[in-house]
């Protein structure tokens, strides 16, 4: 018989969520420049008043860089738990899950100079 979800282990797992991200901010690099960049794109959002559409596409871009960041972060965790040494097959898999953040990060960044190249050209008064 499942047991029914009570509110205290709702908290508990929301608990354990918010500890996986902290610990990735606190001890993986990449995860702290896409958290400045994030926060970067959002201040820039406000000032260049962006539309609803582009924010919700904004905060998906964002959404999207950090939670690859945070798979890549447990699958590289994940390898070097179960490997007991340093082998091509583990470093292919690191460097591919590296590469699903690298890719979502490049399309971010393409995303953002759609959205804000234009807004920045108008504000200075080229276009």
């Amino acid at each position: 018989m499942k047991k029914a979800l009570s509110i205290k282990r709702i908290i508990k797992s929301f608990g354990y969520a918010l500890n996986g991200i902290k610990h990735a901010i606190k001890e993986e690099p990449n995860m702290k420049i896409h958290i400045t960049m994030a926060i970067l794109v959002i201040i820039a959002g406000f000032v260049f008043k962006v539309s609803t559409l582009e924010w919700i596409v904004l905060l998906f871009a964002i959404g999207l860089v950090i939670a690859a960041e945070l798979y890549n972060t447990a699958i590289e965790n994940l390898v070097d738990y179960v490997s007991m040494k340093q082998s091509n097959e583990a470093m292919h898999i690191k460097d591919t899950s590296a590469s699903f953040v690298f890719l979502l990060a490049i399309i971010s960044a393409i995303i953002g100079l759609i959205i804000f190249v234009p807004k920045f050209l108008a504000l200075i008064g080229v276009m």
